[in-house]
């Protein structure tokens, strides 16, 4: 085979690759934050349906699924952009403002995508350290973002799980430069149930530097259709439209975010389980003697554990994902969760 000569742009060629979770045959996988159960019966058989009408292109502007978000958060369909998945919308809202060179604070560890999107944007990537106890370093991220672009926060943080409250989020806004956009990655925020939470949306009227990134992937068990949204001032959705591919989402996953959208009673008491669930590992491991970071996610993080750890996890028929700081494992049913505990307490120190 031929030498290959096209150049490649060197903040391509130096980009971490984003690692999927790992998973084996026959092991439970908790290395990726998905739901363990599918979508309910009738999400199922609204994208069984539009199957038959594949041939056909799916809608440009998902406007269907726009509305129907609109009306859920109280915005114009206007304020609203379907995209695949939440990291699409990132790589996508960063294109739509980011010359090269732009500075994009973010906090670090979190959301891997995050040091791929900003280069790939022609962007320089500003990481502030999470603070001692795995949540956002705000003065650091504030300071930082003095003189950037854009500032990414991640409420709940992923993969350690603490969250930003509103008037947290709403501080940061008012003390950084209305030029500075704010990019607030809400994937997880179905699960927080600190009464102190809510989405940022509410803050786009006031301050339209604000974008809330949010996905169907999560607690809507969608992950394997590609759907998200983002939601915040029309001409920066406008914006972020004009770069996004057309037709990228599907018309299987349009229907399949519209039928969750309509099961509200059902995707809240798939949350539910979640939190419950959360609670009762996280004050196990705590008894235990484990460090685990609050989380307000559909994980939990156990901090100082390798690969001895992880090994031990597979060895038990159970897949986790490792990081150098810690352990991230996602939430499965209970019965896993007992399995995964077991092995956890010969780890306490």
């Amino acid at each position: 085979m031929r030498e290959f000569q096209v150049p490649i742009r060197p903040a391509v060629r130096n980009l971490p690759r984003y690692r999927p979770g790992k998973a084996a045959p026959g092991a439970m996988k908790l290395s990726s934050n998905e739901m363990a159960t599918p979508p309910s019966a009738p999400i199922l058989e609204a994208m069984r349906k539009a199957l038959e009408n594949v041939n056909r292109y799916p809608d440009l502007m998902a406007t269907p699924v726009r509305e129907a978000i609109a009306k859920r958060f109280k915005v114009f369909p206007e304020q609203v952009c379907v995209g695949t998945g939440s990291s699409a919308l990132l790589l996508a809202a960063l294109s739509a403002v980011c010359s090269p060179g732009a500075k994009v604070v973010y906090p670090w560890r979190s959301f891997e995508s995050y040091p791929i999107a900003i280069p790939a944007s022609h962007a320089e990537g500003v990481p502030v350290p999470l603070d001692e106890d795995g949540g956002h370093d705000v003065e650091g991220l504030v300071c930082a973002a003095q003189d950037a672009t854009a500032l990414i926060l991640c409420s709940p943080n992923n993969p350690t799980g603490p969250v930003l409250t509103f008037d947290t989020i709403r501080d940061i806004v008012e003390r950084v430069p209305a030029s500075v956009l704010v990019l607030v990655d809400e994937a997880y925020i179905d699960f927080a149930s600190d009464p102190r939470v809510s989405s940022a949306i509410p803050l786009i009227e006031e301050h339209p530097n604000v974008l809330v990134l949010r996905t169907f992937s999560k607690v809507h068990a969608l992950a394997g259709v590609r759907v998200g949204y983002a939601i915040g001032n029309t001409e920066l959705i406008g914006a972020i439209q004009a770069v996004s591919v057309p037709f990228g989402v599907s018309s299987v996953a349009q229907a399949a975010a519209l039928a969750s959208l309509e099961d509200e009673a059902g995707v809240r008491a798939s949350a539910q389980a979640v939190i419950a669930e959360r609670e009762r590992m996280i004050a196990a491991l705590r008894e235990a003697g484990l460090s685990v970071p609050d989380s307000q996610a559909n994980f939990f993080f156990l901090r100082g554990l390798g690969a001895d750890f992880v090994e031990a996890c597979v060895d038990a028929g159970l897949i986790v994902r490792p990081f150098p700081e810690g352990v991230r494992v996602t939430l499965a049913d209970p019965l896993t969760n007992d399995r995964f505990l077991e092995v956890a307490r010969r780890f306490a120190r």
